[in-house]
């Protein structure tokens, strides 16, 4: 919005605004203004959600300190989507179709969070949507934005081709080519496609979900999860930097580092109020969102391989979750003293304090080494 209006519009009566030109500029201002519209609406957005009541219910089997944090206001996450969409629509080029999958795709994540934590509140417990329900929800969403890729695809602005660490000549396309000829058949072509592409995208969505158990845990990986995608997805936009690295270069998606800017000054500002003792607690409308966000940023930069290593605790925390129940089922023994990995680490004895501190460390090594591997392709 402010970039059609200060460039686009005015630009050729005031040359200085050719500095809106530039994304580094742009996404620095919307960092800064995701930043101050969270730290600035936070007290609003606690109070009322005091008034109405909405607190979060602590499950029994848990550690038992963490019962009394029971009643602080949840559905914080309502504070990082805002902060997050407002910046990225006044800064971003609105032309760019892949900056409104991303949008759209947090909203979507951040309504099925919404309706889970809604029917938390209104049980007055721990139980919101089933999880078969928020599973598929989460699977339509996915499956629609491959769709939207797929559609990108056929006009050239994508590519459904997978991009390796470190072996960089292969590229296998995960489209089922031969398929393409039937016309009948087109539409299998591209299951694998969607499959992948979901399967990240929940994937991402639920990890970011399982490390929300301590305060600004979940909220501090994020900030760096989200600053490594940042400098991913300007590299992949970037004509130089992606030829130096060999990288598959997509020009659209560079303004994708804008929203990536938003998801790092929003989460800051959240973590703000989210720091050990917590004001508030994002909730599922808030760690679903960011969990999409991230899934769905991956996927479109063509990241989805380092994914993994960009949100490396997000995906300890779920593996844990995996083999804690897979383990219980299989041999009616547990791995950990109990899942998510945070919790294990809490009745070990160590302070949350601690926890988080050193998941955050954790975290930074992660993100650094995936950044690492673009030279080392």
């Amino acid at each position: 919005m402010l970039y059609w209006l200060l460039y686009l519009k005015l630009f050729h009566y005031f040359p200085p605004f050719r500095i809106f030109r530039y994304l580094t500029f742009r996404t620095a201002f919307a960092s800064l203004t995701a930043l101050f519209t969270a730290l600035i609406v936070g007290p609003l957005v606690i109070n009322r959600l005091r008034e109405f009541q909405i607190g979060q219910y602590i499950r029994e089997e848990g550690p038992k300190a963490h019962q009394k944090k029971s009643g602080t206001p949840t559905m914080g996450g309502l504070l990082i989507v805002i902060a997050m969409v407002v910046p990225t629509l006044l800064w971003a080029d609105l032309s760019n179709l892949f900056v409104w999958i991303a949008v759209l795709a947090t909203c979507a994540f951040a309504a099925i969070g919404f309706t889970d934590d809604y029917l938390k509140v209104v049980h007055r417990r721990n139980l919101g949507l089933t999880a078969r329900a928020k599973l598929g929800l989460q699977t339509a969403t996915s499956v629609l934005i491959a769709v939207a890729l797929i559609a990108m695809q056929t006009r050239g602005m994508y590519s459904t081709r997978l991009l390796v660490p470190f072996i960089k000549q292969f590229r296998p396309d995960l489209v089922i080519e031969p398929l393409l000829h039937y016309p009948h058949l087109w539409p299998l072509a591209f299951v694998p496609f969607v499959a992948f592409v979901a399967f990240f995208i929940v994937g991402a969505s639920n990890a970011v979900n399982l490390t929300d158990g301590l305060d600004g845990l979940a909220i501090g990986c994020t900030v760096i999860a989200a600053g490594a995608l940042a400098v991913l997805t300007y590299v992949s936009g970037h004509a130089v930097f992606a030829g130096y690295l060999e990288l598959q270069r997509m020009p659209q998606v560079g303004e994708l580092t804008i929203f990536c800017g938003a998801m790092v000054g929003s989460s800051i500002g959240f973590l703000w109020y989210n720091a050990h003792p917590a004001e508030v607690f994002m909730g599922d409308v808030g760690s679903l969102a960011l969990g999409g966000a991230i899934g769905t940023v991956a996927v479109m930069i063509k990241q989805e391989l380092l994914l993994p290593f960009i949100g490396g605790i997000f995906v300890i925390e779920a593996v844990s979750v995996i083999l804690q129940v897979g383990s219980y089922k299989l041999r009616k023994k547990r791995i950990f003293k109990m899942a998510p990995l945070h919790h294990h680490f809490e009745l070990l004895g160590w302070s949350e304090s601690k926890i988080i501190v050193r998941f955050w460390i954790a975290s930074l090594i992660f993100a650094l080494f995936a950044l690492t591997t673009l030279k080392l392709r």
